[in-house]
């Protein structure tokens, strides 16, 4: 259960979040999760940290700036050229190893391959950010024996599948969601992962129109109440562009108001680009919400 005062939720209770020896109360805090790409195609940034050096500087730059989680993957989610599971090993797997070296912060592997995700748990990720909810039949079995946490995500399809028209039972989406987010959790469950290592993300833009995602950004209320902490992962996404007919380069005020609104509302993680802005927008609300 979540206590609600004018909109802006709070856990009734204590809420932990277990990252590999880490046992982080995010109760009231919300984290701040920088997104690190070695992909030569991202939709963001088109390849800028496809270089290891070029990517490992990032992460300086945003470990200064306050991220709480490094979130690193290897395959775009959209459509695109065909990426093997040794090319995405090749990506992945040398970059968790040098920011493991090199920095004290949690280490996030965005991945839907279970063989990635193996790989880069044993180099040192503790979190497996999963768009594709649980697609592969090892996935889950492979975080538990890791003893790593997972996110379990909404799509409707699959990743890198285009979804121009999304539908939904009964054209209610946040139903769909909130339903198949618990049949994740509980296959989490069943597979031996504690409820302090899962993490839910509703999946904004993946499978459903900007619509569709506005609904679900306004519902996190509802979603957060469904018990493990709820990730927002909102930043620069083509939702955020049709609210005002922005372009990529555009984006990062309304972002920015898209972070404070689920943050409000009962989002515990945020994955975003501009660490540094949403490090002061979260620890704002933090404030405000304690006064």
């Amino acid at each position: 259960m979540h206590a609600r005062v004018a909109g802006v939720v709070r856990p009734a209770t204590t809420l932990q979040l277990a990252l590999g020896d880490r046992l982080l109360d995010v109760t009231t805090r919300a984290l701040v999760m920088g997104v690190l790409n070695r992909t030569p195609d991202s939709f963001y940034d088109r390849g800028a940290t496809f270089e290891l050096d070029d990517l490992l500087r990032r992460a300086e730059q945003i470990v200064d700036e306050g991220a709480d989680l490094l979130d690193v993957g290897g395959v775009k989610a959209g459509p695109g050229p065909e990426v093997t599971a040794e090319e995405e090993l090749d990506r992945v797997v040398p970059t968790v190893e040098a920011l493991a070296a090199r920095f004290d912060v949690p280490i996030s592997v965005d991945t839907w391959r279970a063989t990635v995700a193996e790989a880069a748990f044993a180099a040192g990720a503790v979190l497996g950010n999963d768009i594709s909810g649980f697609a592969d039949p090892r996935y889950l079995e492979v975080a538990a024996n890791a003893n790593a946490s997972v996110v379990a995500t909404h799509i409707r399809l699959a990743p890198r599948i285009a979804d121009p028209d999304p539908l939904y039972p009964d054209d209610d989406v946040v139903a769909a969601v909130e339903s198949y987010l618990r049949e994740r959790i509980a296959r989490a469950h069943a597979a031996g992962i504690d409820a302090s290592r899962v993490v839910i993300d509703a999946g904004l833009d993946l499978g459903k129109s900007a619509a569709q995602s506005l609904e679900l950004l306004r519902a996190s209320d509802r979603l957060a109440a469904v018990g493990p902490p709820l990730l927002l992962s909102a930043s620069n996404k083509t939702f955020i562009g049709a609210l005002l007919g922005l372009g990529i380069g555009e984006r990062r005020d309304a972002s920015l108001a898209a972070a404070a609104l689920g943050v409000a509302r009962g989002c515990r993680i945020v994955r975003v680009h501009d660490v540094a802005g949403t490090r002061r927008v979260v620890d704002a609300i933090e404030q405000v919400l304690a006064a």
